[in-house]
């Protein structure tokens, strides 16, 4: 037996090793050399990732607030979230970690202060006189339930009513509890024998503060006289109560309860109320009682000087308006106006002239707070007409189904999209100005444009100006209205492969430069549009119906036709694949009686009218083969310069010339490889492929992704009621460790992944497609979800009259590139390192008529080419960048050699992949579904970022997370609000100044003048001095396991960190003025205390004396 010596095999293996290492490192530096001169100028030090804003609509709002004097809106939600608004283009949003409901907001008027009252009981003093508001302080209840907080105007002392009837006064300058309570069982006392319940209301008498107003749930109201500690009326009612307002006068209040009655109490009558309404009740002629109706759930009473008072409340509708909208109504004297919202109504407002609750309150709008809008009423006009909303609230008017993101867009677009969108405001508006003025706007750092285009389930599509972190609607343009609506069920084509929103966007396509528009719809539907400033009739819509086939010489094809063969150069398309048309087809079936050859959705007919904005250029759809639906579109371009849009989906890819209106190519995804095919794939019949139902685009419950079969029968293959994700681009939801797995199955048959290949990525460019080229030329490249890359050559015929005549001729190059994981992005580089953009055409109106002139010099024209060096020589090199799920490539051409590789994850998965500039250089940004955000250096892809920002909870961020150019990006963090972010370092810098400023020093109006009577005889309002009655000194330490306080993070050292530049100098200023006041306030307070201690001391000493004057020694 021979003996083996190891140590010399091992020597052997070593020195193979090191020669292969040492040859892979020649190469290295081989690549190396070549790309000395490429300068990189990106460094870690220029990425910093923070948000920066968030628009759109509070996702589920619970509370609401106004303070009369800043004139600043707040709102609360069900996720604790809190967002302010000001004067348009002023918001701000903050977040209370616990993530609890807020119950209830209150304004420290005019003080820069806001405390929230939370569904976890807890107590939260915010301090507004920053940019970024912060907790200057926290209470923690223990024992009791937080049901209603009240801090009247001008005071420090708030007071808390509990779920066990009790209340508790805290002050909110330290954020302690005064030992002054006041027990339920105290203010009912024997007036009744069961608990009444927890407390709904508290306020104090407008003319009387030592006089408190307790409305408890059962019915019982009491007032309660703070100084004698007893109660002087107690009013008792059998109907639970919702809401208490006064008159400003303080001689009457009234109450809203649950059988939709209103009672108005005069305060020195509690025996029975002075009046009850039924405002919608039906008044039965015998004097009975009118039935009951639902209950008032609220209710304000404001007075005017000049009319009758306003009686304002929502709900209180009578049961029998069965599907009635929710409504508000107003009660002026005799007339009432019912004003019906489009949703249930949370909270509402009404905001009057005067802070002061002991003045005419002059009411001129009330703000009411919808569960998915924000309406402001105007009380001064006839009819109430609303103010016309200047916020971004209407992100979701229709689900958004998927969102892209321009920076740096040319100048004169946002100018063009606003002034086409000026034209499609409503009318009716009120004529005032919108009240809620307050704050300032920040300074503008960012001076380049940003657009924000969102599609949505309706297949609307919304253009917003996103410049300098605001955000405000530009034109909306709506896709559905080129096709026919279906009346009713039964007259519904049943060829929609989604039972809701047929309509809806998948995939957006927009060439800035150009102003060419493409989307594809969920109905496998593609529409071309152009921009125009002019109105046009279209006769008949343009229209094309691709047959894009699956299937490889299937001898069970119903029609027993073969696959169409690759188009050789100047055949154009083949005739069976596409059936162009003018009009809608009609349904055909194939022999044996499956749906054949009939689109998901009807082109209208007649002559469409289109507005100026965009305009259809082409409508394309995929149609029905042999009973078997369209699949839905995974990937589109669009190119202006070639006048080419493609598409592809899980069956193949096809190209249209949108210029002569034909298909230049329809081949299934296999077929694109040739020979070159590296998968074994069996031959399949598209019958028997069936696509499983996916994740709802527009679901706002999200939930698991459960795939289920399509129904066998061919008249009711529908999907399910949600729309799908592209079936290969689609993360499961795996929900017991609430992360997301990799689902690769593209079908619930057992095909094999392989022959449901989809294409995922493509990019029309101007570079080398083989190895041999010696000059770049128009292309296609192709990404499959297999991380396969091949790219199609484009013979385009010269411009002017010739390009409408020749045809275009596309051939496959046989250049394949493999990387790991499906394709999400390409783009490519020049020779210094800058990206070369696609070729477009600058945008003109083609609407009208040119003359000769122009004519020749658009024969001539040749299409842009955005590329720095696009004065070198032309035969230089260029780099495709290739990002996939799982790795990024740069790969040099024309040579094709791999020169840098970098693997992005191995465990989780690349969602979003974009190529951006950032500070005059470009990089690689990739958004993981494991909640990491990653930059990598171009071309060496070096990692620069990699920050753990958010994990993947649900499939809306997948959907629509984005980045673009100068260090943005966005994503939908709520199915109605937009969440912005940054992560350039320079951007988060000067984010403090770009900010609004929510406080701004405004004089509190002068308190209503008694008059010369009312001080006279004592008739005005009676003031009360609190800190006497809930000091320590009086009413003694809170039990201390009531609550417990908690410092907040931010107050003064929350400001000094804030401040910087210009108007750091300011905050700085004030915040001088800000701690003197404080101390001298402190200093002031110690000082009364003490003049009260020696007061009292006094007073004792004075008693002692009178006591024992006569008495003698003996007698002490």
């Amino acid at each position: 037996m021979r003996k083996f010596n190891i140590r010399k095999v091992l020597d052997g293996l070593t020195a193979v090793s090191s020669a292969a290492s040492a040859s892979s490192a020649a190469q290295q530096q081989q690549a190396g050399n070549r790309e000395s001169e490429i300068q990189e100028t990106l460094q870690s030090e220029h990425f910093q990732l923070c948000k920066t804003v968030r628009h759109g609509f509070p996702y589920q709002p619970s509370a609401l607030a106004f303070d009369p004097v800043q004139k600043i809106l707040a709102i609360g939600t069900q996720t604790g979230a809190l967002r302010l608004f000001g004067r348009p283009g002023v918001e701000c949003y903050c977040q209370h970690d616990s993530g609890a409901a807020v119950i209830q907001l209150q304004f420290l008027i005019n003080e820069g202060a806001l405390v929230s009252a939370l569904a976890d009981d807890t107590l939260h003093l915010w301090n507004l006189r920053q940019k970024r508001p912060a907790i200057l302080h926290s209470l923690k209840f223990n024992r009791e339930r937080i049901t209603f907080c009240h801090l009247p105007f001008q005071s420090k002392w708030l007071y808390v009513g509990t779920e066990r009837g009790n209340i508790h006064i805290v002050n909110v300058e330290s954020f302690t509890l005064s030992g002054y309570v006041i027990m339920w069982n105290k203010a009912i006392e024997l007036s009744s024998k069961s608990h009444p319940g927890p407390i709904v209301h508290i306020s104090d008498n407008p003319m009387d503060e030592g006089k408190l107003l307790i409305g408890f749930e059962s019915g019982t109201v009491v007032l309660w006289d703070l100084k004698s500690k007893k109660a002087d009326y107690r009013y008792l009612h059998d109907e639970a109560i919702h809401s208490v307002a006064w008159h400003h006068e303080g001689k009457q209040f009234i109450c809203s309860h649950s059988d939709g009655t209103l009672t108005i109490w005069n305060v020195k009558s509690p025996t029975k109320p002075f009046q009850t309404i039924t405002p919608h009740g039906k008044q039965l002629k015998d004097g009975k009682k009118p039935e009951p109706c639902k209950p008032i759930l609220k209710v304000e009473y404001k007075t005017t000087r000049a009319g009758e008072p306003f009686i304002i409340l929502s709900g209180g509708l009578s049961y029998d308006t069965v599907g009635r909208r929710p409504c508000l109504t107003v009660m002026h004297g005799k007339s009432t106006a019912v004003l019906e919202m489009d949703y249930s109504i949370v909270d509402f407002l009404t905001l009057c002239e005067t802070p002061y609750p002991n003045d005419f309150q002059e009411p001129y709008a009330v703000v009411v707070l919808l569960e998915k809008d924000l309406v402001l009423i105007d009380l001064a006009q006839n009819g109430y007409p609303i103010f016309e909303n200047p916020y971004p609230l209407t992100i979701h008017e229709s689900p958004v189904t998927c969102c892209e993101y321009f920076a740096d867009c040319p100048v004169d677009l946002i100018p063009a999209l606003y002034s086409v969108g000026a034209r499609q405001k409503r009318q009716g508006y009120s004529k005032k100005e919108w009240p809620i003025s307050g704050g300032n706007w920040g300074l503008i750092t960012q001076s380049y444009p940003e657009i924000i285009i969102t599609g949505h389930a309706d297949g609307s599509i919304k253009f917003w100006d996103a410049s300098a972190i605001t955000l405000q609607v530009l034109y909306k343009l709506k896709t559905a209205k080129v096709f026919e609506k279906s009346r009713n069920k039964d007259d519904r084509p049943n060829t929609d492969i989604v039972d809701e929103d047929p309509y809806a966007i998948q995939i957006i396509s927009w060439c800035p430069e150009s102003r060419m528009l493409c989307i594809a719809g969920v109905s496998a539907h593609v529409i071309i549009y152009r921009f125009s400033k002019q109105e046009v009739t279209t006769e008949v819509i343009p229209m094309l119906e691709v047959r894009l086939l699956y299937e490889i010489n299937d001898i069970e094809s119903p029609d027993g036709e073969q696959v169409p063969p690759l188009p050789t150069p100047g055949t154009g398309s083949n005739p069976q694949s596409i059936v162009p048309q003018s009009h809608p087809s009609t349904s055909s079936s194939s022999s044996d009686g499956l749906r054949d050859n009939v689109p998901c959705l009807k082109v209208k007919n007649s002559p469409l009218k289109q507005s100026p904005g965009y305009q259809i250029e082409l409508v394309i759809q995929l149609v029905w083969v042999s009973g078997e639906p369209p699949q839905q579109i995974t990937s589109l371009a669009v190119n202006s310069a070639y006048g080419l849009v493609v598409f592809g989906n899980c069956n193949g890819i096809a190209m249209v010339d949108y210029l002569q209106k034909t298909v230049l190519l329809n081949l299934g995804t296999i077929e694109l490889y040739g020979s070159n095919d590296p998968y074994r794939r069996e031959p399949r019949s598209p019958r028997k492929t069936r696509q499983p139902s996916g994740a709802g685009l527009c679901d706002i419950n999200e939930g698991t992704v459960v795939p289920e079969d399509r129904c066998k029968s061919p008249t009711s293959a529908k999907m399910s009621r949600k729309l799908s994700l592209p079936t290969e681009l689609k993360p499961d939801l795996d929900v017991k460790d609430n992360s997301f797995s990799r689902s690769r199955s593209s079908s619930v048959t057992s095909i094999d992944k392989e022959s449901r290949e989809a294409i995922s990525a493509l990019h029309f460019c101007e570079t080398f497609t083989r190895k041999a080229d010696t000059s770049p030329s128009p292309c296609l490249w192709v990404g499959t979800t297999l991380g396969t890359v091949l790219v199609i050559v484009l013979n385009l015929p010269p411009g002017g009259e010739q390009r409408l005549l020749q045809p275009v001729i596309v051939s496959p190059s046989g250049t394949i590139l493999r990387l790991k994981g499906a394709i999400l992005r390409m783009a490519f580089l020049d020779t210094t390192g800058s990206l070369v953009s696609p070729a477009h055409e600058p945008w003109r109106e083609h609407n009208v008529p040119e003359d000769k002139d122009e004519k020749d010099k658009l024969k001539k024209r040749r299409p842009v080419s955005v590329s720095p060096s696009s004065s070198q020589e032309i035969s230089e090199n260029q780099y495709a960048v290739i990002c996939s799920e799982k790795q990024a490539k740069v790969i040099s051409l024309p040579s094709q050699n791999c020169i840098y590789k970098q693997n992005i994850t191995e465990t989780s998965f690349v969602l979003r992949g974009d190529i951006v500039s950032l500070s005059n250089s470009i990089c690689l940004a990739c958004f993981c579904a494991n909640g990491h955000i990653m930059t990598f250096s171009l071309p060496s892809l070096r990692p620069l970022l990699d920050v753990y920002y958010l994990p993947l909870t649900n499939m809306r961020i997948a959907r629509t997370f984005c980045f673009t150019n100068n260090g943005q990006a966005l994503y939908l963090v709520s199915p109605t609000e937009i969440q912005r972010l940054t992560y350039s370092q320079e951007t988060c810098e000067n984010l403090q100044e770009m900010l609004g400023e929510l406080f701004t020093p405004v004089e509190t109006p002068e308190a209503p003048n008694r008059g010369f009577f009312k001080g006279l005889f004592g008739g005005g309002a009676q003031s009360l001095d609190r800190e006497e009655l809930f000091g320590e000194s009086a009413s003694g330490k809170a039990s201390r396991s009531l609550a417990q306080h908690i410092p907040g993070p931010g107050g003064i050292e929350g400001v000094k960190g804030a401040a910087s530049g210009v108007v750091g100098e300011l905050a700085r200023a004030r915040l001088a003025l800000d701690e003197r006041g404080q101390k001298l306030g402190e200093l002031e307070e110690k000082t009364a205390a003490m003049l009260y201690s020696a007061d009292s001391f006094s007073k004792h000493a004075h008693e002692m004396m009178l006591k024992y004057k006569d008495k003698k020694w003996y007698q002490f």
